[in-house]
């Protein structure tokens, strides 16, 4: 008897009339298990424990808290807000229903409640509970799964860039650490120029985030490079330059391509940016870069920061045709290059925090067998 009971759905009745209580724990008891609280306060302690009931009948008339007073505390808590309140009161004046119903109440009763009538409110409440329970435990469930598929697309969208990025890596003879150095200066880049006036509105959370998913494709053009272009261990002559100055536009239709698979909200939000920083990361501030020969604002912000990202990282890289340079000369480079190769102000940015750079290197330093 004792399981069955607990299986059954909890009433809480609050009165402070002994009559009454026992009038309506005779009417309810075969059917609900019913707690009994004869102030309003020992009601708020008991809908607040472990055990929640389902339903709460309230009396308005109790010395302390009035069942008003009850009923409004019930509803601001988040724990009992969603308990159905039905009063029970002698007032029979429609300004005290009126009241009632604006604080939160499912109903109101006229006591003494005619048992049937009663019994009828009781399941009607209880079904809208069950109903609504349903539908939010079903909004939770659909809340979830959304959140959990969104972040599985942003991870396959992550491990895309990095799979693509590594196809030029692996033909240009660099490695995964350049990719996870680019990264990281242009996240440091972006963060440092994030409240200046001329990029805060564009260097958003959000567009940092892609700028640093962004990065690993800028060279992924470099996959339409013939080898013995791309890997020739001398300095290029004029046609072997045009031909590799190609490799920004390759990774423009490249990424293009991809894009047309996607819908237009995916464009603005994933390989947009991938694109912009592929097609413009060697134009130059005073319009003497390629491919388009952009000057000034004309080139994206996420080329212009891309340039000096991949200047830095390319004059600090050993390679098979170049030694590395020290980091004094790569820094005195950039700051010769602002205003002419450069954004001045983003040249600034980078002075400032030229360390921070340095520490990246140093950490993701290239191991000198994968250069063999």
């Amino acid at each position: 008897m004792e399981s069955n009971n607990k299986n059954k759905v909890t009433i809480l009745l609050v009165d402070d009339s002994p009559d009454s209580i026992v009038l309506l724990s005779s009417l309810l008891k075969n059917l609900y298990r019913v707690k009994i609280a004869i102030t309003g306060e020992k009601a708020l302690e008991v809908a607040s424990g472990k055990d929640v009931p389902d339903l709460i009948l309230l009396d308005i008339m109790m010395p302390g808290l009035d069942g008003y007073e009850t009923c409004r505390l019930l509803k601001s808590n988040p724990k009992t807000a969603e308990i159905p309140i039905i009063f029970l009161t002698a007032k029979t004046g429609d300004a005290d229903e009126e009241k009632g119903l604006a604080l939160g109440a499912e109903d109101y009763i006229i006591k003494p409640p005619n048992p049937a009538i009663l019994r009828a409110r009781i399941k009607t409440h209880l079904k809208l509970k069950e109903v609504r329970d349903f539908l939010k435990d079903k909004n939770e469930y659909l809340e979830a799964e959304i959140t959990r598929r969104t972040q599985e697309i942003k991870v396959i969208q992550d491990i895309t860039m990095i799979a693509m990025g590594s196809l030029a890596e692996m033909r240009d003879n660099e490695t995964g650490n350049h990719l996870r150095r680019t990264q990281k200066y242009i996240r440091i880049l972006s963060e440092r120029l994030r409240f200046h006036p001329r990029f805060k509105e564009l260097l958003t959370e959000d567009m940092i985030d892609r700028l640093c998913k962004s990065a690993p494709l800028h060279d992924i053009g470099k996959v339409g490079i013939p080898d013995f272009i791309l890997q020739k261990p001398g300095k290029l002559n004029t046609d072997e330059f045009n031909v590799m100055k190609t490799h920004t536009t390759i990774g423009r239709d490249a990424i293009l391509s991809a894009e047309k698979y996607l819908d237009s909200s995916a464009h603005s939000s994933f390989l947009a940016l991938a694109r912009d920083i592929a097609w413009s990361h060697h134009e130059r501030w005073d319009g003497s870069g390629y491919p388009q020969g952009l000057c000034g604002e004309m080139i994206p912000l996420s080329g212009r920061l891309m340039a000096i990202v991949d200047v830095y990282d390319a004059l600090m890289s050993e390679r098979v045709y170049k030694r590395a340079f020290t980091h004094e000369e790569t820094v005195d480079i950039i700051k010769q290059g602002s205003g002419t190769s450069f954004d001045p102000d983003i040249v600034h940015a980078f002075l400032e925090i030229s360390d921070k750079f340095f520490k990246i290197a140093e950490f993701f330093k290239d191991d000198k067998r994968s250069l063999l």
